[in-house]
């Protein structure tokens, strides 16, 4: 799949990676460092998958749980966002000593399955939380829906 065919708006200012992992769409982080030592980041990725939404979204979750510390599902809900259906997932996790929390919106059409995943800092993440949200519905799937 072609980077140009999926949309999607980054903030001002975020640097993008030029060369981000196999099945990274775009990969970007904020160029302040908040107090807290953590960038706010995300990632929207891209994967082949075999089986519907939320049972795509289940295994993610279990397999998030068996790599990430301390990994906590917080809140999860399903709803149409922009003319699709999404599965939200908010968890907790731990990296070296910051207490992590990233919000994950997760769409599928036909076998393509996209994620983009926002983290920060938890003492962050009211500062975050809208914007993360804003970005999400800027997620562009009409032209891989087409």
């Amino acid at each position: 799949m072609a980077r140009g065919d999926l949309g999607i708006v980054v903030p001002p200012r975020w640097r993008r990676r030029s060369d981000p992992d196999h099945g990274v769409l775009v990969s970007a982080r904020s160029p302040v460092l908040p107090d807290s030592g953590v960038r706010p980041e995300l990632v929207l990725a891209c994967v082949r998958v075999d089986q519907e939404l939320a049972g795509w979204r289940d295994a993610a979750m279990r397999e998030l749980a068996g790599r990430l510390d301390d990994f906590d599902v917080e809140d999860e809900d399903a709803f149409d966002l922009m003319g699709h259906d999404v599965a939200y997932r908010r968890f907790a996790h731990r990296r070296g000593a910051a207490d992590i929390v990233s919000e994950q919106w997760a769409w599928l059409l036909g076998t393509l399955g996209f994620t983009l995943t926002c983290s920060v800092a938890r003492e962050d993440y009211w500062d975050w939380c809208d914007v993360f949200e804003a970005i999400a519905e800027t997620v562009d799937l009409s032209e891989v829906a087409a």
